[in-house]
């Protein structure tokens, strides 16, 4: 089968590369929230208002949802690639977008809105509270900054390959 790209010159995919480091950000930052605070550190669960086999299967929910995400982003990534459209700056933006959005609603909806779990259980929160939501704005300031920057910019040429 022919591939209609392998000749085309590179064209500028702005909003693909935002999406698609999106994406893989929401689900990168899923799936470190669920390794690391629920399963290494056993912290919390996705839901913690019922049992704990309710949040296992919450953790399990949630953990599925973070890599379809995940996927779906390196998915476009492949795409991106392939239509020799990826620009690396942008996407990094789009991750850190992404990654922090997703922290920032995790830290004021889950956490304070809905209150379905904490950070950790223990009397005072307030210093994990502000540097849950502290890193969360440093990745979406740098991801705005980021994606801003690169909005008009396209992709650098693929370096020609020599044929041999």
């Amino acid at each position: 089968m022919e591939d209609r790209w392998k000749d085309a010159a590179p064209r500028p995919l702005p909003a693909r590369n935002l999406w698609s480091g999106v994406l893989f950000g929401v689900g990168a930052i899923a799936f470190v929230d669920e390794a690391v605070f629920h399963q290494l550190l056993h912290w919390h669960h996705f839901y913690d208002l019922s049992t704990t086999d309710i949040g296992l299967v919450s953790d399990g929910l949630f953990h599925a949802l973070s890599w379809f995400a995940t996927i779906a982003g390196l998915f476009l990534l492949a795409d991106l690639r392939r239509r020799r459209a990826l620009h690396w700056p942008r996407w990094i933006g789009g991750v850190l977008l992404g990654a922090g959005v997703f922290q920032l609603y995790d830290g004021v909806v889950q956490h304070k809105l809905l209150g379905i779990h904490q950070i950790r259980y223990v009397d005072d929160l307030l210093v994990y509270d502000v540097v849950w939501m502290a890193v969360a704005v440093a990745m979406i300031v740098a991801g705005v900054v980021i994606a801003v920057r690169t909005r008009h910019s396209a992709p650098a040429p693929a370096p020609e390959v020599a044929a041999g």
